[in-house]
């Protein structure tokens, strides 16, 4: 780790800023070390008292589902390069053996962290609330009684027992499921093992004593198992759970398609690689060593937990009718611009509307998508859908306007990691309406959130454009912290029509005006605009920029932003997970500060702002500077064609950047400290600060 006070060591121990190498690997935060210590920041808000309870439940679930994706997709890809030998590394030089061993490291200490959260935080809050998840074996012997009759009734038929023996191969153990190791003897003394699968799946995590309190399914399974191997002695049964490689490697060959390609890569993640085994903590070594060999892991990837496996299974618990337990609901504000829908294309013909979700309400843009489906003078409907979520009302609308007659063509994006299923089917029944369905792209994802809506008007054809960093998903707007804008543009609306064109047809752009579309231009476009900003410092001194997003990684534009702090422009960056820069490191990025927030909603919105010599460029969209997003993905970046609303978003950024509850500062050793107020100055909450003035962007409230 490099720190100010070894910065200038960097190249080849030569002092002076002007010399230091912006290639060097000290300059740069390894990128799944990064991703982990954003989950100690979840973890932070699990143990947070100043939470209601539940939601604090539901950030330790959210530790334990990250941790889960971390394995099936990061852990998995850097134990493929090390089969494969793959000699490329990152920027920060690791090569994937030392990361995988630093992985290891970090996340060892992760699970008594969850489980000091659980065992001595939670579960006595809970407990304390009138809610209590308690031992089988600490029950009452009636309650005891009760429970058995029920698990002999209702669950006990649905188990199957695999024993391994000479006739009988080791069970096959699919991804993520929860099962018990079960050791029995027979009457001579010997041991034998079993697998029995916990049908969570079937009953839920949670199975109720009462009205109050609940065991967990697998202690419930485990106290019973006597009724499950008759005659013999139940030695012990601890849990453990397997994770396996998630990546889809999609092969198209002459005669298939995309679609087919993706569901058999889907079906294949159950039979993929193991790269994780979990265990009860107090699982005996040699059971553990059994289970490992069998599954093909070596020692290295087991971990043991003493908190519950598959911390996940807490969101069953966040649904608890407590609502004194969950934060307070609020009504998002409905923009007047979109109120009443029937009028908002003639308003949004002459102004354009900044959409900021869950402050904003979703389900008035949906009003506007579902009075376009049945208004006569749409033409046609163009999206991009990503994840799309399992009750639609933008799919309701969408098939709406085929059945009344528009042409509706919807690219659905199969390969969004673990919604895949979802989408396809999603995508059979616009089919099936008859709906222009484009499945996506063979190389590239497209992670472009954009509907053009075509229609006719006194002027001529209209087109207006939604654009934004958020999915047409209307769960996840409730939850994650989204910019979107809505625009009759005709140099956007054109581009838009583009982008369109060469996404579903082999169209080339001639080039686009306003746009910046990944792969093909969005990288170099936000290089110029750095340069553009150095440029500009180095002869007025009023050089800034402002950008928040999800992901900084990419080298080419860690080295921009690492030269015009150098040259003295002021870099302010919200980067709310992934970071690789390093800010304030003396001569290299003193003049650059990152905060996270990590809060009630997931911060999701991307804004790059420009000063640009006092007329502000600000550009929002789908894309965070990572080499996945600029290389691999079709992405795009649009302009704020409002000065006023360029105004608004970037006092957005600055109330975020101002928050002193949720913050943390990224530090140049790579660790956070929390941000704290200034002398008497009151806390802020950015996303509370959010809620209670929701909808000042629009001009009035």
């Amino acid at each position: 780790m490099i720190g100010p006070e070894d910065a200038h060591a960097v190249h080849d121990g030569k002092e002076g800023c002007d010399l230091l190498d912006l290639d060097a690997p000290g300059l740069y935060i390894n990128r799944e070390l990064s991703w982990l210590s954003f989950n100690r920041r979840v973890l932070e808000e699990a143990q947070d008292p100043a939470h209601p309870l539940l939601e604090r439940l539901k950030f330790l679930a959210i530790c334990g589902s990250n941790l889960d994706e971390f394995f099936m997709a990061r852990v998995s890809g850097l134990l493929r390069q090390v089969e494969e030998g793959a000699l490329e590394t990152p920027p920060d030089g690791m090569t994937p053996g030392e990361q995988l061993a630093a992985i290891r490291t970090a996340v060892r200490s992760l699970y008594p962290a969850y489980a000091h959260c659980w065992e001595d935080d939670l579960l006595p809050a809970l407990g304390a609330a009138g809610i209590a998840i308690a031992r089988v074996a600490d029950l009452d012997p009636s309650l005891r009684a009760a429970l058995r009759e029920t698990f002999e009734t209702s669950i006990l038929p649905t188990l199957t027992p695999m024993a391994f023996d000479a006739a009988r191969p080791f069970p096959f153990i699919s991804s993520l499921a929860l099962s018990l190791a079960v050791v029995v003897r027979d009457g001579d003394g010997s041991s034998r093992f079993a697998r029995v699968k916990v049908p969570v799946g079937l009953f839920g995590r949670f199975s109720p004593v009462d009205a109050r309190s609940f065991v967990l399914l697998e202690d419930l399974v485990a106290a019973n198992l006597d009724l499950l191997f008759p005659g013999m002695a139940i030695a012990g049964a601890w849990a453990f759970r397997v994770t396996r490689d998630a990546e889809i490697e999609v092969q198209i060959e002459e005669g298939s398609d995309l679609l087919t390609a993706v569901e058999e890569g889907v079906a294949h993640r159950r039979t993929a690689d193991a790269v994780r085994l979990e265990v009860a903590a107090d699982m005996p070594s040699d059971l553990v060593s059994f289970l490992a060999g069998h599954i093909g892991l070596l020692p290295e990837q087991v971990y043991g937990s003493p908190a519950p496996l598959a911390l996940s299974d807490l969101w069953s618990l966040h649904a608890l009718d407590r609502p004194d337990l969950r934060d307070a609901p609020f009504l998002p504000a409905v923009p007047p611009l979109l109120d009443p829908p029937e009028a908002a294309a003639e308003r949004l013909r002459r102004e354009d509307l900044l959409l900021y979700h869950p402050y904003d309400s979703f389900a008035a843009f949906v009003r506007f998508l579902s009075h376009a489906a049945d208004d006569p003078a749409v033409l046609a409907i163009k999206i991009t859908l990503y994840r799309i979520g399992a009750d639609s009302p933008v799919l309701d609308a969408l098939l709406a306007a085929r059945k009344n007659g528009k042409q509706v063509t919807v690219l659905v994006e199969l390969k969004a990691k673990f919604d895949e299923t979802e989408n396809i089917s999603w995508a059979r029944t616009l089919e099936r309406a008859g709906v222009h369905v484009v499945l996506g792209h063979p190389r590239l994802k497209v992670h472009a959130k954009v509907c053009l809506i075509v229609m006719r008007h006194d002027s001529g054809i209209l087109r207006i454009v939604h654009l934004g960093s958020g999915n047409y998903n209307p769960v996840t707007t409730r939850i994650y912290g989204d910019l979107s804008y809505m625009t009759a543009d005709p140099a956007i609306a054109e581009d838009v029509g583009h982008l369109f064109n060469a996404l579903t047809g082999y169209a080339r752009p001639p080039g686009y005006k306003r746009l910046l579309v990944a792969p093909d231009h969005l990288r170099n476009g936000i290089v110029a605009r750095i340069n553009r900003e150095i440029e500009r410092h180095q002869t007025h001194g009023d050089g800034s920029i402002a950008w928040k997003m999800n992901g900084l990684l990419d080298g080419d534009v860690i080295r921009a932003l690492y030269r015009a702090s150098r040259a003295g422009v002021q870099v302010d960056l919200q980067v709310r997970g992934l970071c690789a820069l390093r800010p304030g490191v003396p001569g290299v990025s003193e003049n650059i500060r990152v905060l996270s927030i990590v809060g009630r909603f997931l911060e999701h919105a991307r804004i790059y702002y420009f000063h640009n010599g006092g007329e502000p460029e600000v550009l929002l969209g789908s894309a965070d500077m990572m080499p996945r997003n600029l290389n691999r993905r079709v992405e795009v970046l649009f302009p704020v064609p409002d000065p006023a609303i360029a105004l608004e978003v970037k006092r957005i950024f600055d109330i975020h950047f101002a928050d002193t509850v949720k913050g943390r500062w990224l530090c140049p050793d790579g660790t956070y400290l929390r941000a704290r107020p200034e002398g008497e100055t009151e806390p802020l909450s950015s996303q509370d600060w959010l809620i209670t003035n929701r909808g000042v962007w629009h001009g009035r409230t």
